[in-house]
C-alpha cells in the first residue's frame, strides 16, 4: 500500500526530532534521496524543520515546535483512524 503524503511527512518530522541528516531521513523514512527533497524543501519553507550546519559542514535538519505540533496532530488522527494509515499496535507506540 502506498504511504500518503501526510504519512511520509509526519515520519519526516518524528525522525528530525533530535536532529537528523538527509541520509538518516532517507534511511529511516525508506524513501530515496530524489524523492525526500521535495519534503524537506516544503517542511522548511513552511517552518517545520529547521536546517544547520555543523562545524564539519554537514546539514542537519531539525523539527521546529510548529513541526513538533503538526506531527502531535498527524498522531491524533492516525490513532483515530489507523486503518487508513495501515499501522500496526506496534507502530502506535
Amino acid at each position: 500500500m502506498k504511504r500518503s503524503k501526510d504519512a511520509i511527512i509526519s515520519q519526516i518530522l518524528d525522525v528530525c526530532i533530535e536532529g537528523a541528516s538527509k541520509t538518516k531521513i532517507v534511511y529511516q523514512s525508506n524513501l530515496n534521496f530524489r524523492t525526500v527533497i521535495p519534503y524537506i524543501d516544503l517542511l522548511t519553507k513552511n517552518g517545520l524543520l529547521d536546517v544547520s550546519t555543523t562545524n564539519k559542514s554537514s546539514v542537519i535538519f531539525t523539527t521546529t515546535p510548529k513541526g513538533l505540533k503538526l506531527l502531535e496532530d498527524f498522531r491524533s488522527i492516525q490513532s483515530v483512524i489507523p486503518e487508513i494509515y495501515n499501522l500496526t499496535e506496534k507502530e502506535k507506540a
